[in-house]
């Protein structure tokens, strides 16, 4: 693996959304002075996309809608790598609220978005391998399934941090509500036989 030199971080912009009634306070990132402007407008769209479908899935514009909160968090920005997590919430009555939450990854020199399945080798068994990660950890963790679990999505919800391929599921998609986002860390050293060079996933791997 040849070393990656040092890169300055992404510049992130908070957009914000807000209304009075309903109560909405929605903030969403865009990506500012990238070297390459299509790549920047590429990425900003992605992210604009992803942002609306969140809000458009919980009930804006419904007229049932009594509040909606909508964040973003930086999971990685360090060479030439920016992932995000988008998290929306909305209550329309009931019991409680919903949330979702979608992760993005980019390669911010070419704007392209990945997917899981692109992080790794063509034929690697990912999903199968990903899914044994998991597998485990649910048994180790005693962690309460709605049902057996037998395999991710071979397009499974995820993000790049710490040296980490982060995978999770939405609410009730796993676990019970009470339970929360279930997030599983694999360190991406463990997965390095089956990641795709060149990737994110490759580009972050520990030296």
């Amino acid at each position: 693996m040849i070393p990656i030199p040092f890169e300055l971080p992404v510049q992130i912009v908070s957009h914000p959304i807000r209304m009075a009634t309903p109560e909405i306070d929605l903030v969403y990132p865009q990506v500012t002075g990238l070297a390459n402007p299509s790549a920047q407008t590429a990425i900003n769209l992605e992210i604009v996309t992803e942002f609306a479908l969140l809000v458009q899935q919980l009930g804006y514009g419904n007229q049932n809608l009594v509040e909606m909160t909508g964040y973003y968090e930086v999971k990685t920005n360090e060479r030439g790598v920016l992932s995000l997590l988008l998290v929306v919430y909305s209550f329309t009555g009931g019991a409680h609220g919903l949330t979702l939450a979608k992760g993005l990854t980019f390669d911010v020199h070419t704007g392209r978005r990945y997917r899981l399945g692109d992080l790794f080798k063509p034929d690697s068994g990912y999903t199968k391998v990903l899914s044994g990660f998991i597998g485990e950890w649910i048994e180790q963790w005693e962690v309460p399934v709605l049902e057996p679990f037998e395999s991710i999505s071979p397009d499974q919800d995820f993000y790049l941090a710490d040296h980490s391929l982060t995978l999770f599921f939405q609410l009730y998609e796993l676990t019970p509500y009470v339970y929360g986002f279930p997030y599983f860390p694999i360190a991406l050293k463990s997965l390095e036989s089956i990641i795709a060079d060149p990737s994110p996933a490759a580009t972050l791997l520990p030296f």
